[in-house]
């Protein structure tokens, strides 16, 4: 009896995704690069939903290092990969000094940048310049060709808001300034800045396979920073509006999302012209809530998306390991998503794969790292993401893989 009714449940599965795409394709335009329709996204006319990952390193690790890191995204079954372009220092001379320390020979996913870096002071100009070799935006070259070839999406921000790598922080520290929150967005320099800088990637020409990086379909989506937690609120808004508008004079293909945290509900970003979906990133540890909590807001916050016709998507969540119920929490989340017809999908954070040395490197500060090593963990995500790519036309809920 058992064997009969998964036989029929095979079947009507297989049925249902034969008649998928002529069913939910109507009204949604066919095109190679992703678009919106109401809460939920799209690839030449069928719906996806995004079952992805997280990955800080992948424009400065080594080649290899970003190929395993790709791999194992393939191998857990995600579609979409974010990641911001990264790093940004002060001069070559150190006249202009950078804030953090870019020379450390540490691991690449401890921060370890090894001599790469994408932005930097030219003192002899003095102004901002942009590293184009091999040690520069070539990575990012290189990354979006590895994604292609294994059919994934990139979300790809254009700078981060803090000061790991040195992101907008350092831009502001070019200029003289300690002004974390404010100077970034008010100042016209660094706004100057910023735009050339947006330009600059818009309209790359990929030294690999030619494409611009505005007529790149595996690029899924731009954000305008990792974060940006600026203040006060007004100049925000102002800021979002503004860039917003200058990313969508230049590139018309591409969906735009702000990559704010939006931790506290206000999306903000939902409400500017020219943005085409809401950010969220969801941690108990660093938004003092519950799991229990984490789990309303996933709701609620799709209702928000819904209220404004465009798609929420939590691109960042983390539970530490050490949490007692770890498996069970990520399991309630990736159901009360999968369930919710106004959610359009999850990104992990993070993705880390094996470091230079062929070993994982630490994580013992926040705990979130997730490995390619069949723990149950890993189980339990390979299981989420093929039921969230497919969320359509299948309806079951995850088990946790340690109880089969």
């Amino acid at each position: 009896m058992q064997r009969r009714s998964a036989i029929v449940l095979v079947s009507l599965v297989i049925l249902s995704l034969l008649l998928l795409p002529a069913h939910l394709s109507y009204g949604v335009d066919r095109s190679p690069f992703v678009t919106r329709s109401g809460t939920h996204f799209a690839v030449d006319g069928i719906p996806f939903y995004v079952a992805g990952v997280n990955n800080h390193y992948l424009p400065y690790g080594s080649l290899q290092e970003v190929t395993d890191v790709l791999d194992d995204a393939v191998a857990m079954h995600a579609n979409v990969i974010r990641t911001f372009i990264q790093p940004v220092i002060g001069s070559l001379d150190n006249d202009v000094p950078a804030i953090w320390d870019w020379r450390s020979t540490a691991e690449t996913s401890n921060l370890g940048v090894h001599g790469v870096y994408m932005l930097y002071w030219d003192a002899t100009q003095s102004r901002m310049a942009i590293n184009d070799g091999a040690n520069g935006m070539r990575r990012i070259d290189f990354l979006l060709e590895e994604a292609r070839k294994r059919n994934l999406k990139v979300i790809l921000a254009f700078l981060d808001f803090w000061s790991y790598t040195g992101g907008a922080q350092q831009m502001r520290a070019w200029y003289g300034s300690d002004d974390t929150y404010t100077f970034f967005a008010k100042d016209p320099r660094t706004t100057a800045d910023y735009k050339n800088w947006v330009q600059a990637v818009i309209t790359r020409e990929n030294s690999i396979n030619g494409k611009r990086y505005a007529d790149d379909p595996t690029i899924f989506a731009w954000e305008l920073m990792n974060e940006p937690d600026i203040h006060p609120i007004p100049l925000l808004r102002s800021w979002l509006a503004d860039m917003a508008q200058f990313v969508k004079s230049h590139d018309r293909n591409h969906l735009l999302a702000s990559g704010h945290g939006n931790s506290n509900g206000d999306f903000f970003d939902l409400q500017t012209e020219g943005i085409d979906f809401g950010t969220w990133h969801g941690y108990p540890r660093f938004n003092d809530i519950t799991p229990a909590e984490m789990n309303e807001r996933i709701n609620a916050f799709c209702a928000i998306g819904a209220r404004y016709n465009k798609p929420v998507l939590l691109e960042e969540f983390g539970l530490s390991r050490v949490h007692e119920d770890q498996i069970g929490v990520y399991q309630s989340w990736l159901n009360t998503i999968y369930q919710n017809q106004d959610c359009s999908g999850w990104m992990v954070w993070r993705l880390v794969s094996r470091q230079e040395s062929g070993k994982y490197p630490d994580d013992s500060v926040d705990g979130f790292d997730i490995h390619n090593d069949d723990s149950p963990l890993w189980r339990l995500m390979q299981a989420a993401a093929v039921r969230q790519i497919s969320k359509p036309t299948l309806s079951f809920s995850i088990q946790d893989p340690s109880t089969k």
